[in-house]
């Protein structure tokens, strides 16, 4: 569909979706967002599904963007699959909100957050929804298919992306602080890791995930708001590699690192609960040794 208006001319895309990039990303996430429900179900960490339901998300993604190859001019395909695709890491985002607070707790260390734990979750995830739901806004403002309709649409987008890199970039801050002070000061339990190996699921792994995680969304975050500032016929919305590239293959990336370091390995309910026994029996080890 092309809609035009003086001299602009709004089109859907400005060349045909790549049927097999659109069918490998599919694959890819469809086979690590059953690796990651199936992680949820084994380790019975429910506050995780979030993460998963952006692994569908990204799915529908791509099978729209694989209808699209035969179809550009299929409104309800594009709409769907820009939405579900642009939708996907405010989800993985609010995941990591989660699990940055759990790892606090887990770790004693409410103290040493420059946000009460009892807030920090609540902030950032709300934060989230916020620029979530503007981001639902624009996508299903411009799937009613006008040319002023497209217009409004990018721009309540480009303020939900700007809210999302807003809230991320602090929370990045913040987590940062509290790393810093944690290993100036740290708590009897986040002193039990030193005979762990790196492939093991310990506390400092865990931050590493949240770091490079939230990295590989940030950098995705600030492509797809210069992406949308450049407005319809921009260079970068105009050719389809550097979606593949600064979305597709940093958001699959966050799911495998995600899934390699699972969090709930280390902070779902059952292991919070044994661990608090555990680190006693470790620290009369050390203390003994």
């Amino acid at each position: 569909m092309d809609s035009t208006e003086g001299m602009f001319e709004f089109k859907l895309y400005r060349y045909t979706p790549s049927l097999g990039a659109a069918v490998l990303f599919l694959i890819l996430f469809a086979l690590i967002t059953i690796y990651h429900l199936y992680q949820v179900i084994r380790l019975r960490s429910w506050y995780f599904l979030v993460f998963v339901f952006g692994g569908v998300f990204q799915v529908i993604g791509y099978i729209c963007r694989a209808l699209a190859h035969n179809d550009t001019n299929s409104i309800p395909i594009y709409s769907i699959g820009t939405i579900m695709i642009l939708l996907a890491p405010p989800l993985y985002a609010a995941s990591i909100y989660m699990t940055l607070g759990r790892l606090i707790k887990y770790l004693d260390a409410e103290a040493l957050s420059i946000v009460p734990t009892r807030w920090l979750t609540l902030i950032f995830v709300i934060g989230d929804v916020v620029a979530f739901v503007m981001q639902a806004a624009g996508g299903g403002i411009m799937a009613s298919g006008s040319l002023s309709a497209m217009n409004t649409g990018e721009t309540v987008t480009i303020v939900g992306l700007a809210v999302q890199l807003a809230f991320f970039s602090v929370f990045i801050v913040t987590s940062t602080i509290f790393h810093w002070r944690i290993h100036h000061n740290p708590t009897e339990r986040s002193l039990i890791k030193g005979q762990s190996k790196w492939t093991e699921t310990t506390w400092v792994t865990v931050m590493g995930v949240l770091y490079v995680s939230s990295v590989l969304i940030l950098v995705r975050s600030i492509f797809r708001l210069i992406e949308y500032a450049q407005g319809n016929a921009g260079y970068l919305i105009s050719h389809e590699v550097f979606m593949y590239v600064f979305d597709s293959m940093l958001m699959f990336f966050t799911m495998v690192v995600m899934g390699f370091y699972h969090p709930s390995k280390l902070l779902n309910p059952g292991r919070m609960g044994r661990q608090s026994g555990d680190t006693t029996t470790q620290l009369h080890r050390l203390a003994s040794a």
